[in-house]
């Protein structure tokens, strides 16, 4: 299997993703020491970083971590499908969608795989509006779905745009 030459950027954005993902919880664990301190405060209250272990995925669903390898497994399809779908995508919007998506949850992955829970620490929840506490990967995965909605959106909008020109 050949794989096109803009399949690599998708690629070039989860490796990204997943190295700033890792190495951002690295310095939360091992730098700050957040797991000790529990909480630092950096722009109380409107941002804070605070230490949580996610066992379960959105809205604290599965959060006895019953479902790690369930999860794990999950992930590792859709980025498995994502790999796939680079191959085939032809928009760079797509493809940074793509990407995003991929390595946000290979990053979860990981975590769930070394520790048995995600590592979640940028916490917003001191402004009332966003009460949930998330991190680099949660952060990719938000943008790329926003992205592939926005490219969506914008291939049927040129779809019909090109419709309409045939049909004069």
């Amino acid at each position: 299997m050949t794989i096109p030459r803009i399949a690599w950027a998708a690629y070039a954005f989860a490796l990204l993703i997943i190295v700033l993902d890792q190495l951002t919880k690295a310095w939360v664990l091992t730098g700050l020491d957040l797991r000790e301190v529990g909480r630092v405060f950096v722009a109380d209250p409107i941002f804070n970083l605070s230490w949580v272990e996610n066992r379960g995925v959105s809205f604290g669903l599965f959060g006895d971590g019953s479902a790690r390898w369930m999860l794990s497994v999950f992930s590792v399809l859709v980025s498995g499908f994502l790999f796939w779908w680079a191959t085939k995508a032809d928009r760079r919007l797509l493809i940074t969608a793509i990407g995003l998506i991929m390595g946000g949850a290979i990053g979860n992955v990981i975590d769930r795989i070394r520790f048995g829970y995600v590592v979640d620490f940028l916490d917003f929840s001191g402004t009332g509006v966003f009460p949930w506490v998330f991190n680099v990967a949660d952060s990719a995965i938000t943008v790329g779905i926003v992205l592939l909605v926005l490219d969506s959106l914008l291939s049927e909008r040129a779809a019909k745009v090109g419709l309409a020109a045939e049909k004069s």
